[in-house]
């Protein structure tokens, strides 16, 4: 699997040479990386830019640290719908697996127990970076959909959901009191903008939108 250029992997751990080995390992597999003593300093990260919100990512979490613990930090990430562009990987002691395992059932992508495998780690990093690319393309594919939609004019909206549901264009003019010919003006002009070529198709790509 190759490695994604543009990825960018959080490490949060309070002891400092794990950070250190952490930050080594990813630089010796060209990853970049960036590394928090503490939950509150990455959240504070989070906070003050949103320019890695199109790169794909994930987060190396300690289970157990002083202050807000990995867990309730994993537990704010989960509320705020961030796991899908950016998994979790729990790094945790021996004592702490069965912890770790149970926020893995809550969505977690994985977790790794010290002393951890660095081959292990990485392959497990990189498929969870691929995943957050695959979530961040879908979260960009339905804003460019609704980009499509917004384009829409009114009328253009009304025909589009009556071809959704399979009217023929004599009954979607017949039901907005229009000619015929209009609907099929309107119909062509729907096609464009939304950038396909069949009732079909568009109806799937609206379903996708909305799964």
């Amino acid at each position: 699997m190759q490695p994604l250029i543009d990825a960018l992997i959080f490490i949060v751990d309070d002891d400092a040479s794990v950070r250190e080995a952490l930050a080594w390992l990813l630089r010796s597999r060209r990853l970049a990386s960036e590394h928090f003593a503490s939950a509150d300093a990455f959240t504070a990260r989070l906070e003050e830019s949103t320019a890695f919100l199109n790169q794909p990512r994930c987060l190396l979490l300690d289970v157990r640290m002083p202050g807000t613990s990995g867990l309730a930090l994993f537990e704010r990430l989960a509320d705020a719908g961030q796991l899908g562009e950016m998994p979790v990987i729990f790094l945790t002691g021996h004592a702490d697996v069965p912890t770790a395992v149970e926020a893995v059932k809550r969505g977690a992508f994985d977790f790794c127990e010290k002393p951890f495998s660095d081959n292990a780690l990485v392959d497990r990093i990189e498929q969870a970076l691929q995943l957050s690319q695959t979530a961040i393309d879908v979260r960009r594919e339905r804003q460019r959909i609704q980009q499509r939609l917004a384009e829409l004019t009114e009328r253009e909206r009304e025909v589009l959901r009556r071809v959704v549901r399979g009217l023929p264009n004599k009954l979607i003019a017949d039901e907005l009191s229009i000619s015929v010919r209009t609907v099929e003006v309107h119909r062509a002009r729907v096609f464009d903008k939304m950038e396909v070529k069949s009732a079909v198709e568009l109806a799937n790509l609206l379903r996708g939108a909305e799964s």
